[in-house]
């Protein structure tokens, strides 16, 4: 006999007939006739021996001519129930399946999110351009690289161009300004990839067209790469890059102070600056951020003017736009956002600009006709919501155009460069630039 002093089964069909086998003394049957030897183990805990050697009791049952024998307490499985599991195991596995990948999208998306918005890294060489690499391009304009830092502390990366228009004659050295010459800055953000020296020729051909106008203006582009992109540290997310916005205007403050000082000394008081906000794609989020939050602006600038160019309401909306399927996640992801560039939003603030501030910017929407990220009622939503807030608000469609064909054709760099001059000859017939 073996000695057993543990059993343990798992099918709870099992114990009538351990009962039987050890209760008895029947003629023996071999149990691994009856249950595989992995469901009953017997012996000591430390030493497990196989039921397949263990005598299992013959019970009598009545048996018909040719059947063959079976032990009683044991439940036998029908065919159409093993048929029925075998059939749904397939479509339950496949159905699991595609929620597992389901789930596990949703989440990289949510946690990857800054990496999916902001893609500094393309194309791949784009952190190793050089603005020399463009100089030929730019028809004249000479281009400097400059460095300021964000608030915590993250080293940004700055392009500054300037030209002059004094009428019939034209230069294009940012020191040669006279008394009653408007000094105008215009504050660029870019769109979520590529680097700054990439897109000097364009911004270049609006500063030529700028320089060309009947207007007397210093014309001074300051363009910000944001943290991580081109030579900028850091990793971008929206409240970094507005940190690098605020950086951005408070450069170009310091910039007006020491050209101001330096042009009083000459020529005594000068006219008060016009500022103005160039955004293109997510860079017009960046825009109406830094505009929204004008009550931080100093006391010796303001905002003048907003240039959106293939701007979107929020990000909430283009991931309903990106994905419009009801059956994709992606859509309903929105409460998890930590970036959303909201202009819609922000336009509610920039319409409480007080008064005495010179009240809120004349905004111009530009818009690509076959714009095939951004629907062309974002554009239109902009406009509408301007105008309900009582903002001077124009959109300008450039016919022909995808996302970021816009400054590619000259209806498109002529369409900025006419915002600008307008703000400029609408703030200088206000009266408004008596001394700052």
């Amino acid at each position: 006999m073996v000695s057993m002093s543990r059993i343990t089964t798992r099918p709870a069909s099992f114990p009538q007939t351990l009962h039987t086998i050890f209760r008895t003394n029947a003629s023996p049957l071999l149990i691994s006739r009856v249950v595989p030897s992995s469901y009953i183990l017997i012996g000591n805990p430390y030493s497990f021996k196989s039921l397949s050697n263990v005598a299992v009791p013959r019970r009598p049952c009545a048996r018909g001519p040719g059947s063959r024998p079976r032990l009683a307490g044991l439940p036998l499985m029908s065919r159409r129930d093993l048929h029925s599991q075998m059939f749904w195991l397939p479509p339950l596995m496949f159905v699991g399946l595609l929620g597992a990948l389901w789930i596990w999208k949703c989440a990289m998306m949510i946690v990857f999110q800054n990496k999916i918005i902001y893609m500094p890294g393309l194309p791949p060489n784009a952190r190793r351009e050089r603005i020399q690499d463009y100089a030929r391009e730019c028809g004249g304009v000479v281009w400097e690289e400059r460095r300021t830092r964000a608030a915590d502390g993250t080293d940004l990366a700055l392009c500054v161009a300037s030209v002059e228009s004094t009428g019939p004659k034209t230069s294009t050295s940012p020191g040669a300004s006279a008394s009653g010459i408007i000094p105008v800055y215009i504050l660029y953000f870019q769109g979520n990839a590529s680097s700054i020296p990439p897109r000097l020729q364009d911004l270049s051909a609006v500063l030529r067209t700028l320089q060309r106008g009947k207007q007397r203006a210093r014309y001074t582009m300051i363009c910000l790469s944001y943290r991580g992109y081109w030579t900028s540290r850091g990793r971008p997310s929206e409240r970094g890059i507005n940190l690098d916005a605020q950086a951005g205007l408070e450069y170009v403050t310091r910039l007006h102070d020491e050209q101001e000082q330096q042009q009083s000394a000459d020529n005594g008081p000068n006219p008060r600056p016009v500022l103005i906000f160039w955004g293109q794609s997510i860079g017009s989020g960046v825009a109406t951020n830094l505009a929204a939050a004008w009550e931080d602006f100093p006391r010796t600038i303001r905002l003048d003017g907003l240039v959106l160019e293939t701007a979107f309401t929020s990000v909430k909306d283009m991931l309903g736009a990106l994905y419009p399927s009801k059956w994709t996640p992606y859509r309903y992801l929105w409460p998890f956002l930590r970036n959303h560039l909201d202009s819609l939003a922000n336009l509610d603030q920039i319409a409480r600009l007080r008064s005495d501030d010179g009240g809120p910017p004349h905004i111009t929407l530009v818009v690509a006709g076959q714009d095939e990220l951004v629907p062309a009622d974002h554009g239109a939503r902009l406009e509408q919501r301007g105008r309900e807030l009582g903002l001077t608000v124009e959109r300008k469609i450039i016919r022909g155009t995808f996302h970021n064909d816009v400054m590619f054709r000259g209806e498109g760099r002529k369409a900025v460069a006419d915002s600008i001059e307008k703000v400029v000859v609408a703030t200088s017939r206000d009266g408004t630039n008596n001394g700052s």
